[in-house]
């Protein structure tokens, strides 16, 4: 038996459930992790005059939006950390550790004095919060990504791994549908004093909910692959750097197009076509609420046509859709067409997320898979994904916005192209079987057999 599979004999009822049970404890955690990390940017209209001198509304979005890519810029690193405590000391560590420093994180911006109290340490200690749960999210993405793709049963991979994106998308439906659940009971001023600080200490409390649910999961890495000489290792990495160029350049499309039409599209709705907040919130529930629906739906698809195909699918309809979407969505003044539109480009956008942990996984070997996932993805993702905001706020700034519709066609047209050149993962990668759950007890049965079938008579 390899260190990643075990016959290829259909699963029992029992294992079948156990490996659904082990999607939704790791899927937790990833809820957890995401609704912190973006209850900062859909609370960000509110608590931006908190931290930074007073200015122009565009001017103090463009600092909140600073700090958030700088909490990308973290993720590399924590990419490489987590894929690394993956790969050596097993996936279940890992992920443990990463949602425990989320809820160190959310609580420190809970509890942070303002720039009226402590002046220019306020958005200072903020930038260093931000840091810290972009470590955590860095880590948090590669290992529950490599987790899923290993507990998803083999042919409905594509389906049960889409529940990363369901329940990273459930993290940002949860933070928008607080918001608004405060925007109904709260007034404007009581939500600029105080009120923001409410949904970053549910998201500390969440992440202690998530730790303990995740302390009961099965671990899918094996004590054969996690003792290689190179496991976690960038060595060991870069005997894959053509994987892992690949998942850079086109995870630079994929977060880009994902982060303008989730996260920046609430300001995009406010700040340029004139919304209002708790309209453009309501907008932006219902998208995301169909977006998560539509995550099993591609996933599914992709077993069914196949990754590469459903990578072609989304980098060419984002390449030609993107522009005339972004365009139309200026001077929309119908809340209802808003959300068809803001639908119809989330809808592009699926055939990537639905699969987007699982092609990663499909890439590389199980000594390395943690950190080639995290890695890969953090580099684009924290250079094209966490800058999104700020460059569409710059240019905005610049009185060129229509320049960031075509920066993201652009970066499209480059994931059509490696998607053209690369070969299909769910055919020629490295996941190919059932991975074993526990492969370490499935071992010990293995040689406790080749014991009794060698033992002299």
């Amino acid at each position: 038996m390899s260190d990643t599979t075990q016959a290829s004999t259909p699963l029992s009822a029992a294992e079948y459930r156990k490996r659904i049970f082990a999607i939704l404890g790791a899927s937790s955690g990833n809820l957890v992790e995401w609704f912190d990390f973006y209850v900062y940017s859909f609370c960000a209209i509110y608590f931006a005059p908190a931290f930074f001198p007073k200015g122009d509304p565009t001017s103090q979005l463009l600092n909140t939006a600073g700090v958030f890519a700088a909490g990308f810029l973290m993720r590399p690193i924590g990419g490489w950390l987590f894929g690394r405590i993956a790969d050596k000391h097993g996936r279940k560590t890992s992920m443990l550790i990463s949602v425990l420093m989320m809820c160190g994180g959310s609580l420190a911006v809970a509890v942070m004095p303002t720039y009226a109290t402590i002046g220019a340490w306020a958005p200072a200690l903020l930038l260093l919060a931000r840091l810290f749960q972009g470590l955590s999210v860095g880590g948090e993405y590669g290992t529950s990504a490599t987790y899923m793709s290993e507990v998803a049963p083999n042919g409905r991979r594509g389906f049960f791994a889409s529940f990363q994106y369901v329940t990273l998308i459930g993290g940002q439906l949860l933070a928008v549908l607080v918001l608004f659940g405060m925007q109904q009971w709260l007034t404007k001023a009581e939500l600029m004093a105080w009120g923001w600080r409410v949904p970053f200490v549910l998201g500390a409390v969440g992440a202690l909910v998530a730790m303990y649910l995740r302390s009961s999961l099965a671990e899918t890495s094996s004590a054969g692959a996690r003792k290689k000489k190179d496991a976690g290792t960038l060595k060991g990495l870069l005997q894959h750097k053509r994987a892992f160029l690949n998942v850079v350049g086109f995870t630079a499309g994929g977060s880009l197009m994902f982060y303008t039409f989730t996260t920046y599209m609430q300001k995009y709705l406010v700040n340029t076509a004139g919304m209002d907040p708790k309209v453009a919130n309501g907008v932006m529930t219902g998208a995301l609420f169909v977006y998560m629906i539509l995550q099993p739906i591609f996933g599914a698809i992709s077993d069914k046509i196949g990754r590469r195909n459903s990578m072609l699918c989304f980098a060419f309809f984002g390449m030609v859709g993107t522009f005339p979407i972004l365009h139309f969505l200026k001077d929309v003044s119908s809340p209802g067409v808003a959300m068809a539109l803001a639908i119809l480009a989330l809808t592009i956008v699926s055939f990537y997320t639905s699969i987007s942990g699982l092609i990663k996984a499909e890439m590389f070997p199980p000594e390395v898979r943690a950190l080639g996932v995290g890695l890969s993805y953090a580099v684009g993702n924290a250079i094209f994904g966490g800058s999104a905001e700020f460059v569409a706020l710059s240019l905005k700034s610049a009185g060129i916005e229509s320049a960031f519709y075509w920066y993201v066609s652009a970066l499209c047209l480059v994931a059509l192209i490696i998607s053209l050149r690369m070969p299909d993962p769910q055919r020629d990668g490295h996941l190919k079987g059932d991975v074993a759950m526990n492969p370490d007890e499935h071992q010990g049965e293995a040689d406790a057999a080749a014991g009794k079938l060698h033992k002299p008579a």
